[in-house]
């Protein structure tokens, strides 16, 4: 079954340019050539399936009117194959081809065919066909027949006697000029008949273009476009590169005609196939301009086509697909191929900006570790080092100020084993989870006070049901929150309470320090854009109040999550 065609713009044409281009171009004589054969062919098109059909009515009541139904039923498509192949001549292809459907019995068949919009199609071609397959004969003959007259002006002209020239009752003798003006004309008729014959093959290409599609044409646009969508869905997850290749590949053999397809390095190696193993998918291949493709026949009898893959403005290799003997792609499969290998190329552009990404963000966080570790345990450990000397310094002669550096060095030792503990949430992603959000908050808060000597009222009260996500934003605004307290605020104390209330969690951070004007800053400053950033990513809502001389109270709310559910066999109140 013929699968997909492609209509090239003006296929066959001659690329002269000038008055003489459509009468010397080969094209010109097809698209003749077709228009001579659509008025017989029509003719007999129309005879069969209107006798098929009238007889096939009036003998209904027997068993051979049914069948002549059906006969003139199988004609309708049959004859269609017929009506493709005579459109080569216009330059249309129908290239590509899909295995013949198998019905299980004639109601099946009957049900399929009569469903399928391309027997009506292909009906309304052969019902036109024969009244415009005439229309082109009366319009080309009238022109061809004039022109041909007019052109054989000096043989006629020559005998009056035998091809007398009549005009208002009187014979007319033509001057030399007279019968130059006519091959003139008749040269310009030729011209004129010649575009006409271009003009119609143009409207007979388009006809069988819209009529003689079959089904395959939409189970192929059906299958590019789903092929195309899986695989910009893959390359956007972008989470295993050679998975990502494999699925293209995949994606790019199933929906073409190719037996294999590969995705190759431009040292020749592949990265990716599906299908067969052919030797024509390894090693350097043709070079091919971005954008383009190179076709060219492969061993075996196949062809090979082979496509760029641009990998962020640079050479990614290239997209192969094999062919079997005697078949090859049509443009339009090569358009759907090399929109494969831009996938292709994009996945391979976004695991090299992730590599990237992801050894600058390793270098930043190092930095940060760095930052965090100089500024609280460094110093923590500096202290404790300092509160050890003064203590062994005064231990036999001063026991309270002993008793004092000790107390000193007990409470760094403890600041810094929070500011550690800090630490750690802030870099494990599964700390939160393991820990819990009133854990990690509690270390935070201690932290603070150790290091900070702020005092900070920590109402937590039982762990709220919040998902991983938002447990996360829930530490990072709070923690932010605090950090601009001791950056801005000037406070000597802090409350920090955790509520879970009708079907809503709360975290709010109040101080009691020197306040800012909200009013002055309608947008909030960069901090608080990123802490109402992470409460909308997981549909919280952030509140930041605050007066001068009044102190400042951040309060973020969050959707509680589902209340767990209780595993079998589990004891009530454990």
């Amino acid at each position: 079954m013929m699968e997909a065609m492609t209509l090239p713009p003006a296929p066959g044409r001659s690329r002269r340019e000038g008055p003489l281009a459509d009468l010397l171009s080969a094209r010109t004589y097809r698209v003749a050539l077709y228009v001579g054969l659509a008025l017989p062919l029509g003719g007999l098109v129309f005879l069969l399936l209107a006798a098929g059909t009238l007889l096939g009515v009036l003998t209904l009541p027997l068993l051979v009117g049914a069948a002549l139904l059906l006969g003139t039923l199988w004609l309708v498509p049959a004859l269609a194959g017929v009506q493709r192949w005579l459109a080569g001549l216009l330059g249309v292809r129908f290239s590509r081809v899909l295995p013949p459907p198998t019905h299980a019995g004639v109601l099946a068949w009957l049900r399929a065919t009569l469903s399928d919009g391309a027997t009506y199609r292909a009906l309304m071609f052969h019902t036109v066909q024969l009244p415009l397959a005439a229309l082109c004969w009366v319009v080309l003959g009238s022109l061809l027949g004039v022109s041909l007259l007019a052109l054989t002006a000096p043989l006629w002209a020559r005998r009056p006697d035998l091809f007398p020239l009549m005009w208002d009752g009187g014979t007319v003798a033509l001057s030399g000029l007279g019968v130059a003006g006519l091959v003139v004309a008749g040269l310009g008729g030729m011209l004129v008949t010649a575009a006409v014959l271009d003009l119609f093959g143009r409207m007979w290409g388009r006809l069988a273009t819209a009529l003689l599609a079959n089904r395959a044409d939409e189970v192929i646009a059906r299958r590019e476009v789903a092929a195309l969508r899986r695989a910009a869905g893959r390359v956007a997850l972008g989470d295993d590169l050679g998975a990502t290749l494999a699925d293209l590949a995949a994606q790019a053999q199933a929906a073409s005609t190719a037996r294999a397809v590969a995705l190759v390095t431009p040292d020749g190696s592949v990265r990716s196939a599906s299908g067969p193993d052919h030797p024509e998918l390894h090693g350097p291949g043709p070079f091919v301009q971005a954008g383009g493709a190179d076709v060219r026949l492969a061993s075996g009898g196949g062809a090979l086509a082979t496509l760029p893959v641009v990998a962020g403005g640079r050479d990614g290799g290239t997209l192969r697909a094999v062919y079997a003997p005697g078949t090859g792609p049509t443009p339009d499969e090569l358009a759907f191929l090399l929109s494969i290998a831009d996938h292709a190329g994009t996945a391979l552009h976004a695991a090299e900006l992730i590599e990237r990404a992801s050894a600058r963000a390793g270098e930043q966080e190092r930095a940060r570790l760095a930052r965090e570790l100089h500024d609280s345990v460094a110093q923590a450990l500096y202290g404790i080092t300092l509160g050890a000397k003064t203590a062994r310094a005064t231990l036999g002669r001063d026991p309270e100020r002993t008793r004092a550096s000790l107390d000193y060095t007990i409470r760094l030792a403890e600041g810094g084993v929070s500011e550690m503990k800090a630490l750690l949430f802030s870099l494990r992603p599964d700390a939160l989870e393991e820990g819990g959000l009133v854990a990690a908050l509690a270390q935070h808060a201690h932290a603070l006070e150790a290091r900070h000597g702020l005092t900070v009222h920590a109402e937590l009260g039982a762990e709220p049901r919040l998902s991983p996500a938002a447990q996360a934003a829930a530490y990072r605004v709070a923690q932010e929150a605090m950090h601009n307290v001791v950056k801005h605020a000037r406070a000597t104390q802090v409350w920090l309470t955790v509520r879970e209330e009708g079907g809503q969690v709360t975290v709010r951070v109040r101080d009691d320090g020197r306040g800012f004007d909200a009013d002055s800053l309608p947008g909030g400053t960069l901090g608080q854009r990123g802490m109402r950033e992470r409460a909308r990513e997981v549909e919280g809502t952030l509140d930041v109040r605050s007066e001068p001389g009044q102190g400042t109270t951040v309060t973020l709310t969050l959707p509680a999550g589902p209340h767990p559910v209780p595993q079998p066999g589990a004891e009530v109140g454990a």
